[in-house]
Protein backbone atom coordinates (compact mmCIF):
# COMPACT_ATOMS: atom_id res chain seq x y z
CA UNK A 1 0.00 0.00 0.00
CA UNK A 2 2.78 2.61 0.89
CA UNK A 3 4.08 1.75 -2.45
CA UNK A 4 1.25 3.13 -4.18
CA UNK A 5 0.76 5.77 -2.24
CA UNK A 6 4.52 6.66 -2.98
CA UNK A 7 3.54 5.98 -6.84
CA UNK A 8 0.70 8.37 -6.75
CA UNK A 9 2.09 11.24 -4.67
CA UNK A 10 5.27 11.46 -6.85
CA UNK A 11 7.88 10.35 -4.09
CA UNK A 12 9.82 7.67 -6.59
CA UNK A 13 9.94 9.92 -9.23
CA UNK A 14 11.22 12.63 -7.25
CA UNK A 15 13.51 10.51 -5.85
CA UNK A 16 14.90 9.05 -9.02
CA UNK A 17 15.15 12.53 -10.05
CA UNK A 18 17.37 13.77 -7.45
CA UNK A 19 19.61 10.22 -8.00
CA UNK A 20 19.74 11.49 -11.05
CA UNK A 21 20.93 14.95 -10.69
CA UNK A 22 23.64 13.61 -8.03
CA UNK A 23 24.91 11.24 -10.65
CA UNK A 24 25.19 14.23 -13.11
CA UNK A 25 26.84 16.39 -10.14
CA UNK A 26 29.21 13.54 -9.50
CA UNK A 27 30.05 13.28 -13.11
CA UNK A 28 30.54 16.95 -13.70
CA UNK A 29 33.12 17.04 -10.72
CA UNK A 30 35.30 13.69 -11.98
CA UNK A 31 35.43 15.14 -15.14
CA UNK A 32 36.25 18.79 -14.27
CA UNK A 33 33.36 20.43 -16.26
CA UNK A 34 31.85 23.29 -14.62
CA UNK A 35 27.78 23.98 -15.60
CA UNK A 36 29.24 27.63 -16.89
CA UNK A 37 31.88 26.15 -19.08
CA UNK A 38 28.78 23.06 -20.34
CA UNK A 39 26.70 25.80 -20.92
CA UNK A 40 29.33 27.79 -23.13
CA UNK A 41 29.87 24.65 -24.91
CA UNK A 42 26.01 23.87 -25.52
CA UNK A 43 25.70 27.41 -26.92
CA UNK A 44 28.76 26.79 -29.22
CA UNK A 45 27.61 23.18 -30.43
CA UNK A 46 24.08 25.38 -31.01
CA UNK A 47 25.37 28.25 -32.90
CA UNK A 48 27.54 25.49 -35.25
CA UNK A 49 24.25 23.28 -35.97
CA UNK A 50 22.26 25.81 -36.45
CA UNK A 51 24.09 27.11 -39.54
CA UNK A 52 23.03 24.03 -41.42
CA UNK A 53 19.73 23.00 -40.39
CA UNK A 54 16.47 24.63 -38.33
CA UNK A 55 16.67 23.93 -34.44
CA UNK A 56 15.16 25.17 -31.67
CA UNK A 57 18.12 26.10 -29.19
CA UNK A 58 15.59 26.39 -26.00
CA UNK A 59 14.72 22.31 -26.48
CA UNK A 60 18.57 21.56 -26.66
CA UNK A 61 20.01 19.67 -23.92
CA UNK A 62 23.59 18.41 -23.15
CA UNK A 63 24.44 16.20 -20.60
CA UNK A 64 27.78 13.91 -19.41
CA UNK A 65 27.31 10.38 -19.04
CA UNK A 66 28.94 8.07 -17.40
CA UNK A 67 29.22 4.06 -17.91
CA UNK A 68 31.58 2.60 -16.22
CA UNK A 69 34.97 4.50 -16.31
CA UNK A 70 33.61 5.76 -19.67
CA UNK A 71 32.35 9.39 -19.60
CA UNK A 72 30.20 10.70 -23.00
CA UNK A 73 28.88 13.75 -23.87
CA UNK A 74 25.05 13.31 -25.25
CA UNK A 75 24.04 16.33 -27.22
CA UNK A 76 20.04 15.99 -27.52
CA UNK A 77 19.19 18.17 -30.98
CA UNK A 78 15.46 18.07 -31.88
CA UNK A 79 15.61 19.03 -35.55
CA UNK A 80 12.84 21.91 -37.06
CA UNK A 81 11.03 21.21 -40.39
CA UNK A 82 13.65 21.94 -43.30
CA UNK A 83 11.14 23.46 -45.38
CA UNK A 84 11.91 25.80 -47.81
CA UNK A 85 15.92 25.87 -46.12
CA UNK A 86 18.51 25.67 -48.86
CA UNK A 87 22.32 24.95 -47.54
CA UNK A 88 25.22 25.78 -49.74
Amino acid sequence: MDNLVDRLSGKRKSARTAKDRLKFVLIHDRINLSPKVVNKMKDEIVDVISKYVSIDPDLVQISVSHDGREQRLVADIPLASQQGRNIG
